[in-house]
């Protein structure tokens, strides 16, 4: 039996920020991280050119201001999204594309330079790798006396004075065993919160040159007739790696990625020529056929519904287990802000 004061389930952004804080406040902690890999919804892949390319969480704002005082108090640079050029809004596939400039007035969206997976590093080194535990899946919760019995898929057992999960609410309830078993009315409300990012099918193309802002096109797309929805310049901060990046249509997830990326390479040919034919890779990444992210949902649950509910403030379990996470920040829930809301948040209580 591994004894821990303070269990933490989940090394994403939320789970690392809770153990960075609390370790401040004195305290013991260990992460349990059913994945191979650290991060959660943050994932940067490297290129064959040494482009960054975000598969998760990418993109903030001025408004997010708990995350820019972390990059800040960890000398994480970022930069200014690149929008300038010639811009592209498809309203039907027989219609040509309207075109508009973003004007610099505009609320800036920035990125983490060498990617957001900068950020997840730091975190690791400051919370120590030894303190976290991957492909350890938790699979039940046990009241036992004044202390939380949680078991792993391998029958591993630890005994924490406390559980912080900051697993999506919905996974948490279809893939974890509580005994006692929560509180019916969590139950239904943790199934009726959307997971963010759930359904998103991320992609990137990778070119060996920016061709688009050598055309003055911003490499910035916005569609409701073809498979690319939205798509940005995803060009690394030092311009020596170039990508264009953002979310297909979420429906084509039945499709097999060759048909994705030929329906993609054929729209980049039409909005900007024959020079989007000559990538170097396609990258993508469906968020529902992760299993460690995503559970299907038993009814219909809408973008952002009940994320930031005010029953997730209250800890369950005699005091014993709280739940954490994005979806429950008071504050931007879904994105990176949130995460550490929900952290800054938890972490209050103790």
């Amino acid at each position: 039996m591994n004894k821990a004061k303070i269990i933490i389930i989940g090394a994403g952004l939320s789970g690392l920020m809770i153990a960075y804080l609390l370790q401040k406040k004195g305290l013991e902690v260990i992460l349990l991280e059913a994945d191979n890999r650290i991060g959660g919804r943050i994932q940067t892949i490297i290129g064959p050119t040494g482009v960054t390319i975000e598969m998760g969480a990418t993109w903030f704002s001025n408004p997010h201001q708990n995350l820019i005082a972390l990059l800040d108090e960890f000398k994480i640079a970022y930069f200014k999204q690149h929008t300038r050029g010639i811009s592209f809004f498809e309203t039907m596939s027989f219609v040509p594309p309207q075109k508009f400039e973003i004007s610099d007035t505009e609320e800036s969206s920035y990125r983490i330079v060498g990617g957001t997976a900068k950020l997840i590093e730091k975190l690791t080194a400051e919370v120590g790798i030894h303190n976290i535990k991957t492909q350890t899946k938790v699979t039940a919760i046990k009241e036992v006396g004044n202390h939380l019995e949680v078991t792993t898929s391998d029958g591993s057992q630890y005994l924490g004075d406390k559980v912080i999960s900051t697993l999506p609410p919905h996974l948490l309830v279809q893939t974890i065993l509580f005994e006692p078993i929560l509180p019916d009315s969590i139950q239904q409300l943790a199934r009726k919160t959307h997971t963010w990012m759930g359904e998103s099918i991320k992609f990137a193309v990778e070119y060996a040159s920016p061709f688009w802002r050598e055309n003055n096109y911003s490499g910035t797309l916005y569609s409701q007739a073809s498979i690319i929805q939205e798509m940005y310049d995803h060009s690394t901060a030092d311009n020596i790696g170039y990508a264009l990046k953002g979310f297909l249509n979420g429906g084509t997830y039945t499709m097999s990625k060759d048909e994705r990326q030929e329906k993609v390479i054929l729209q980049l040919t039409k909005l900007f020529g024959n020079e989007a034919e000559n990538y170097i890779e396609y990258h993508e990444k469906i968020w529902r056929e992760e299993p460690l992210t995503f559970f299907p949902y038993e009814q219909l649950v809408m973008g952002h519904e009940n994320n930031g509910h005010a029953d997730y403030k209250t800890p369950f379990l005699n005091n014993k287990l709280y739940i954490s996470g994005s979806e429950t920040a008071s504050q931007n829930p879904g994105y990176m802000e949130g995460a550490i809301v929900a952290a800054k948040n938890i972490v209050s209580q103790f």
